[in-house]
């Protein structure tokens, strides 16, 4: 099985001559494994878009236009990535149009220089706010938040109210709605990383529609568009205020470049995903976890169950295989094993004793493979 079919001049991939393995993904659209597979309009795209020169700002504000009108908001900004987006929606609830105050960030982000978040949402991704310059100000415990300390921690100086939409969500929190609610009253906008947040596709308006100044996703996860990409959908007034900020202009976010080929393929994989049959989609990989179960569950030792939803917490299904007493590898060598066959096959921990198969990034061929490459080590 080649994974790899589009091969150059002399018949070998540039994997192939690099001596890199390309790796079947039953994992999930992970920037470490290459987010996901561009599809052949979002290729075909950026190869249209890499034959000329342009103007960037004017592509960067059709772009926008365009994918605001699929999306079903007032204004869209294509970011380097979605944590790129986080520092441009940021660094705009700071600086606004001011561009003495662009030029001052991070090393003084002036007044406004706090934004809050739920103790329970903090993440890797506090890099992207907290390098604007701004100081995060947690409410709550890992426990338990009460809406009253959210009204409390807001003061002259609240730039902005950080939500992470995830897997974190809802554990410690209390709802967006009742965020926006308060942070409203107080004009202090809501911004929401929703970078893995798609499915389900209304989420591209729903945060905003409840009131979010802006909701961003990741370009290169479920979308399927460009990894280096991100998408920033909502209020016209912040993505105003992200443009200078943001390349070509020389503001905080001049190295998050985002080229012209990338923007075209973004708003092609946009215009692919809002035409999309989202029904079928997912009833397709209920079949695919439903086929699995079916090949793993009558071995020695395998229990293989349907797990919902996925990691992301996005509403797809995936299948659990828990290796009980007498299965034949323990975890460590099964996922070595995985790993080091062929074709190297990527799959997620689930605790001490299992693994996740998720069917989401697979062709239906590859997850044929991944089921009976399984099926062959544990049943020796």
């Amino acid at each position: 099985m080649r994974l790899c079919a589009i091969a150059r001049d002399n018949d070998m991939s540039i994997y192939e001559e690099l001596g890199i393995r390309p790796v079947i993904n039953a994992c999930a659209t992970l920037t470490k494994l290459g987010g996901s597979i561009m599809p052949p309009e979002v290729v075909a795209a950026m190869e249209d878009a890499s034959h000329c020169f342009v103007d960037l700002e004017e592509l960067q504000s059709k772009v926008g236009d365009q994918i605001a009108r699929l999306t079903r908001n007032e204004a869209a900004y294509v970011s380097s990535g979605a944590a790129a987006g986080i520092v441009l929606a940021v660094a705009a609830c700071i600086t606004g149009q001011d561009r003495t105050r662009m030029d001052l960030i991070p090393n003084d982000a002036g007044p406004k220089d706090e934004a809050i978040v739920f103790k329970s949402h903090r993440n890797g991704y506090d890099h992207a706010v907290r390098m604007v310059g701004v100081k995060m100000v947690e409410i709550g415990t890992a426990q338990h938040t009460d809406p009253a300390e959210l009204a409390a921690a807001i003061t002259d100086r609240t730039s902005a109210f950080v939500w992470f939409q995830g897997g974190m969500t809802g554990r410690a929190d209390f709802p967006i709605e009742q965020v926006i609610e308060i942070c409203s009253a107080r004009g202090v906008p809501v911004i929401v990383d929703a970078a893995a947040q798609l499915p389900p596709v209304e989420n591209l308006w729903t945060f905003t529609q409840k009131g979010a100044v802006c909701a961003i996703f990741s370009g290169g996860k479920d979308l399927r568009g460009p990894q280096s990409s991100g998408l920033v959908v909502g209020r016209r007034w912040l993505i105003e205020a992200m443009r200078p900020n943001g390349n070509p202009n020389a503001g905080i976010g001049r190295p998050m470049k985002v080229g012209k080929e990338e923007m075209a393929g973004l708003l092609a994989a946009v215009q692919r995903y809002v035409s999309l049959d989202h029904v079928a989609r997912r009833e397709r990989d209920e079949r695919v976890v439903r086929e699995w179960c079916t090949a793993l569950g009558d071995l020695h030792g395998v229990r293989a169950q349907r797990s919902f939803p996925n990691e992301a917490g996005q509403p797809l299904p995936r299948c659990e295989v828990l290796l009980e007493e007498g299965a034949l590898l323990k975890l460590d060598a099964l996922m070595q094993a995985l790993r080091d066959g062929t074709p190297a096959i990527a799959v997620a921990a689930a605790g001490e004793r299992g693994l996740y198969l998720n069917p989401m990034t697979l062709t239906d061929e590859e997850a044929v493979v991944v089921g009976h490459r399984l099926r062959e080590l544990l049943a020796g």
